[in-house]
């Protein structure tokens, strides 16, 4: 081992007559870890609610939906054909897609009717995995029957069995008169994403229903597609214009929610910049603990200039002391924010049952529980980051414990 990390190790025991720098680095130690735990422990968060909203939206939204640039599609098998060449497609759904109200007793709301095809939707989407009760399958043609999303049914004070009545604009073909589409539609299945523009405003009917209620004959307002990799749907539906007629419109999942999650993004972006300023505090106490160290080890600079050690030694002695601090720092944040982050679900419940509150309300954040996702990508640039400041922060004490000069250091010794 070299002596100059000998002696900076040394340093970091601080004797009696000097325990002030001892509380000092402890304090400067205690300060880095903290910043580096809350970084990892917010970012995760961040991650862990972008995962959670990309799933559960993709959960009801198409990886890939085709629809008519000049209205309802005709012959949406054949549309469904074409798009199933493309070597990342799936699976393929018809479904209908029109505004409504709904009715209950006095209660009344809006809602999107959404038609579907039950077999095929379930290739498409994953609405089992949300049931609360029912299923997709109970959706037969001509006994309108509904899958409402659970806060709508809340909202509208019905449960299983309970009849809801519907009323939509429809406009026939040529006519600029609009007349009122009427419905009774019986609830045969409730369902809870955790998403709230699902569970509040979907409610999923069998789509010859719906084309029967707001007469359309034969069409659908579009196709939803099953990639084998939602990741890649924008590019692939980039391809799908080559494979598709002209008048086919082609939308992937992420430009319906490309506002989200570039907010979401930029967010995680800002978080890391304003709480590494917490790091750079901590940093900071880095700097004035080594000018504090180097002012009372004087003597012990002049003694080792003395002996033959360079400046460019004593430096090291003073660089190697703080990133001793900085590492140590370092390992225990890495090690408390990863413990947070992997608990996390454990956590929050705990102290919301302790204090009796609710950190997330669905109706806000689209979630109603706190996730988290550790990456060690994000757990390697916080740590970096740390142990630069630490590095940084040594640089100006060090310089001026090397140009010590060891005649005026021992002449009161």
């Amino acid at each position: 081992m070299r002596y100059e990390l000998l002696v900076g190790l040394r340093y970091t025991r601080a004797k009696r007559r000097h325990r002030f720098l001892g509380v000092n680095a402890v304090v400067s130690m205690v300060g880095i870890a903290v910043g580096v735990a809350v970084l990892i422990v917010v970012l995760s968060v961040v991650n862990g609610f972008q995962d959670e909203v990309r799933t559960r939206i993709l959960g009801f939204a198409s990886h890939v939906q085709l629809s008519g640039l000049d209205g309802p599609i005709g012959d949406w098998r054949a549309l469904a054909r074409a798009a199933s060449q493309h070597p990342r497609v799936e699976a393929a759904a018809p479904f209908v897609d029109a505004p409504a109200m709904l009715f209950a007793g006095a209660a009344a709301r809006g809602a999107l009717i959404r038609g579907v095809e039950p077999q095929l939707e379930q290739r498409v989407a994953e609405f089992d995995r949300y049931m609360r009760a029912g299923s997709l399958a109970a959706l037969k043609p001509g006994e309108y029957g509904v899958v409402l999303g659970a806060d709508l049914a809340r909202e509208l004070g019905v449960g299983m069995g309970d009849r809801v009545s519907l009323v939509a604009p429809q406009r026939q073909e040529g006519d600029e008169d609009v007349s009122p589409t009427l419905g009774q539609l019986t609830v045969v299945g409730l369902f809870e994403a955790g998403f709230q523009e699902a569970d509040a405003l979907l409610a999923v009917v069998n789509i010859a229903d719906a084309q029967a209620l707001f007469r359309l004959g034969s069409a659908v307002s579009g196709v939803r597609l099953k990639l084998d990799d939602p990741f890649v749907a924008r590019q692939t539906a980039r391809e799908l214009y080559a494979l598709l007629p002209q008048d086919v419109f082609v939308t992937d999942w992420s430009r319906f929610h490309a506002n989200f999650f570039r907010a979401v993004e930029v967010t995680k972006r800002l978080m890391f910049v304003i709480l590494a300023m917490i790091v750079i505090v901590a940093a900071i106490n880095v700097v004035s603990t080594l000018v504090v160290m180097v002012g009372g080890k004087q003597g012990d600079i002049a003694i080792l200039r003395t002996m033959g050690a360079s400046p460019r030694e004593v430096m090291r002695i003073f660089v190697l002391h703080g990133l001793v601090l900085g590492v140590a720092g370092t390992l225990a944040g890495v090690a408390l924010g990863a413990a947070i982050a992997l608990n996390i679900d454990v956590i929050m419940p705990a102290i919301e049952h302790a204090f009796g509150i609710h950190f997330l309300s669905k109706e806000v954040y689209l979630i109603d529980a706190l996730p988290s996702s550790l990456r060690a990508a994000d757990v390697a640039t916080i740590s970096l980051t740390a142990l630069l400041l630490s590095l940084a922060a040594t640089i100006y004490p060090s310089w001026r414990a090397a140009r010590t000069a060891p005649a005026e250091a021992l002449r009161y010794e």
